[in-house]
């Protein structure tokens, strides 16, 4: 899968207990692709973003980007953006206080924070 896809799930299976939540998927997109997971609730939109992004771990299969797991990218952080909705935010951290946690831990010039901001106001 690398090269000519930005990602992909090869035969990826996940089980929650005694409740198969994902089976036998396959998904790949092309590099500059815009890709959407639609479904119900419940569908494993969530459960497909975190095994791709090494959040869980699939009982068989793979998930790669670029080639690579998420945790063997040398950069991901910026090579991959993701957002998934959690339960709730920490309340008394806020977003700037996220942003520079990620980049600190991403080795990103605190300046691109200011820039960042003033972009998307």
């Amino acid at each position: 899968m690398a090269g000519e896809v930005a990602f992909g799930l090869r035969n990826v299976q996940v089980g929650l207990g005694s409740r198969v939540v994902l089976q036998q998927v396959n998904l790949s997109a092309p590099i500059g692709s815009v890709t959407g997971l639609i479904g119900r609730n419940g569908a494993g939109k969530s459960t497909t973003l975190r095994i791709l992004l090494g959040l869980d771990r699939p009982a068989s299969g793979t998930a790669l980007i670029d080639g690579k797991s998420y945790t063997a990218l040398a950069q991901p952080l910026r090579t991959v953006g993701a957002m998934l909705d959690g339960a709730s935010a920490i309340p008394e951290r806020r977003g700037i206080d996220h942003l520079r946690w990620i980049a600190q831990s991403n080795r990103i010039p605190a300046r691109r924070i200011g820039e960042v901001l003033e972009q998307v106001g």
